[in-house]
């Protein structure tokens, strides 16, 4: 158990992580922040709180509008940004039409950490995912095992559900992974895709395989799309507790993260995800795998739509 974890932003995301927190126990400290009136955070806390004792567990659970709430956290997950909602036109912005406003939220995020917590292992969901972690990372300037984006363990697992649903079988025996940039251009995997140790080819045909990853890269807009207000929470709330799972017990656990990429497949200086080794000095290892050639070309244009966004973020005032 940890002695503490923060969280910021407190809508739907964070609300759902710190009752999965409080729940399995993964702290012994939650600080949550957000900075909306009336007293979001400070609300969803009590509620939890007042709870805790029908679970059994005796943690503290507060909230705060104030940054100073998640002091000397050793994890720190920012689920700060404006989330995607359906247009009056009907449209849906992309990630990428956040990034002016979320790029701001991002730098008070930033000096936030730097101010109480500077030496927490930072998890990202805020989106563009990619972009994001990319700023943290110029404004924090930490070694690349403490910032972490989650995007490839959400995508992975609307990959593996959608393979599952198809196949008529357990989630549980479907191994999926999808890596590249967390957008239109992710790439799932296919020769990584295996139903319990058998290629997936054995049980879907081809064209099947190519609707379901058109799905899986549209899976969030889908969501958006159904609920009108807001995007997904609750699929990305339980990814980022696995990944805090695998840090606080120092699984080794082989996930798919944005990461910074040092070399690594071609790829020098930018955020991009690829499956990682997590433990509890953060991401400890990145892992190559062979792709196959259409995937390999795959990766490399989500490399590249990773790039474009990263260059927007370059010309924003800093």
């Amino acid at each position: 158990m940890l002695t503490k974890i923060g969280i910021i932003g407190g809508g739907n995301i964070g609300g759902v992580i710190v009752q999965e927190i409080a729940k399995r126990r993964l702290s012994r400290s939650i600080g949550l922040v957000d900075v909306k009136p009336p007293d979001m955070a400070m609300g969803k806390c009590l509620d939890i709180a007042e709870g805790i004792p029908v679970i059994n567990t005796d943690i503290t659970i507060n909230g705060s509008k104030s940054y100073e709430v998640i002091r000397d956290a050793q994890i720190v997950i920012n689920t700060a940004g404006v989330p995607r909602t359906v247009r009056p036109d009907g449209s849906i912005p992309t990630r990428d039409e956040l990034l002016a406003i979320n790029l701001q939220i991002t730098d008070t995020v930033a000096e936030a950490v730097l101010s109480y917590c500077p030496n927490a292992i930072v998890l990202s969901i805020a989106n563009p995912l990619d972009a994001i972690v990319f700023r943290l990372f110029q404004r924090l300037n930490i070694h690349r095992s403490r910032l972490i984006g989650m995007a490839g363990v959400l995508d992975s697992a609307r990959y593996r559900y959608f393979i599952a649903e198809a196949a008529g079988v357990s989630v549980e025996n479907v191994n999926a992974l999808v890596l590249g940039g967390h957008g239109d251009t992710m790439v799932p995997v296919r020769s990584c895709c295996q139903i319990s140790g058998i290629p997936v080819e054995e049980f879907l045909s081809a064209d099947l395989l190519d609707k379901i990853e058109d799905r899986v890269r549209n899976a969030g807009a889908e969501v958006v799309g159904l609920m009108g207000t807001g995007s997904a929470f609750v699929s990305p709330a339980w990814s980022a507790i696995e990944m805090i799972e695998a840090i606080a017990y120092d699984k080794k656990k082989i996930l798919p993260c944005c990461v910074l990429l040092e070399s690594e497949y071609g790829v020098n200086g930018y955020f991009v995800g690829v499956p990682v080794v997590l433990g509890a000095n953060g991401m400890e290892k990145v892992i190559e795998i062979k792709l196959a050639d259409v995937e390999k070309q795959a990766f490399d244009r989500s490399v590249e739509a990773v790039k474009k966004t990263v260059e927007e973020v370059r010309k924003a005032v800093i």
